[in-house]
């Protein structure tokens, strides 16, 4: 029983091509902000890696799995930096503009720890 595949070829001029098929693609997977920022950087800087996994059919799988720890990551980040700063509902409440503002910091932070150790590598 041999498990050789046979491969097909199509006349392009005097060419032959090999009609070659990519492995299916999950087809529920959906990118969120991240998976797809991890996408576009394998795509224009990793690009011998983006077409491994793309052939192989595993890109969004990967891509998935980083959306899910990127999420995580940045949801924990933001709850260790908040208690670490003080950022609290009572902080909030006596004074809005300010927790705004810490807020807002803290997310720049964890996004900015979230790119560099998962999406950018």
């Amino acid at each position: 029983m041999s498990n050789k595949k046979s491969i097909s070829y199509r006349q392009v001029g005097d060419y032959l091509i090999p009609n070659l098929i990519l492995p299916p693609e999950e087809a529920n997977v959906a990118l969120g902000k991240w998976g797809m920022m991890h996408k576009d950087y394998l795509q224009k800087n990793k690009k011998v890696f983006f077409n491994t996994l793309l052939m192989q059919g595993k890109l969004y799988q990967q891509c998935a799995e980083v959306e899910r720890q990127a999420r995580d990551m940045f949801d924990t980040l933001i709850e260790q930096m908040e208690a670490t700063e003080g950022v609290t509902e009572q902080f909030k409440e006596e004074n809005q503009l300010e927790w705004v503002q810490r807020m807002n910091n803290i997310q720049q932070q964890a996004k900015e720890i979230v790119l560099d150790e998962l999406i950018y590598k």
